[in-house]
């Protein structure tokens, strides 16, 4: 790699801790399109939780996977641990897609796959709030990304999703 010419990222490169503990190796998803959503347990937007649990379920089968990656970096609105995080989202949403430990997705202390989005496409992919969605194609690259007020159930959403199901057929 040239230092200043952005390499070529792809989501099933990167590691995360599990929120219930262990590793979370994005290649274990190889081959599956992601909707990765970085989350916050005392958001306006925390609702979405059941709309992207409502997502894994319909879209499951077909190979989609959705990943939530709780963030404390916006209005301090994830401030508990892993543990309160799943008990959280466990009882309030049943949340049973996967979801990685607390991480930082802004900031000197982010998580490399947000270090390498602002790289590759520049800083204003970035969230600025919670909620931020990222779609990955079964390749592991980025197709499409949407800001917090867009719910995970918009029609912009759901039609990237839907477009491209037949070319993520496992």
């Amino acid at each position: 790699m040239t230092l200043g010419i952005p390499r070529h990222m792809n989501i099933f490169e990167y590691n995360f801790a599990a929120l219930t503990g262990g590793p979370m190796p994005l290649e274990r998803f190889r081959d599956q399109p992601i909707l990765f959503v970085n989350t916050a347990s005392e958001c306006g937007f925390t609702p979405h939780y059941q709309q992207l649990q409502q997502i894994y379920q319909d879209y499951n089968q077909s190979g989609l996977v959705v990943i939530g990656m709780p963030c404390n970096d916006f209005g301090g609105q994830e401030p508990g641990d892993e543990e309160q995080i799943a008990e959280f989202i466990r009882e309030n949403y049943q949340v049973n897609f996967p979801m990685t430990a607390k991480y930082s997705c802004i900031g000197i202390d982010a998580h490399p796959l947000f270090k390498d989005l602002a790289q590759n496409h520049g800083g204003d992919i970035l969230p600025r709030w919670n909620f931020h969605k990222y779609l990955f194609n079964r390749k592991g690259a980025l197709i499409e990304h949407w800001p917090a007020q867009t719910p995970p159930d918009d029609p912009a959403v759901t039609h990237q999703i839907t477009r491209h199901l037949q070319s993520w057929s496992l």
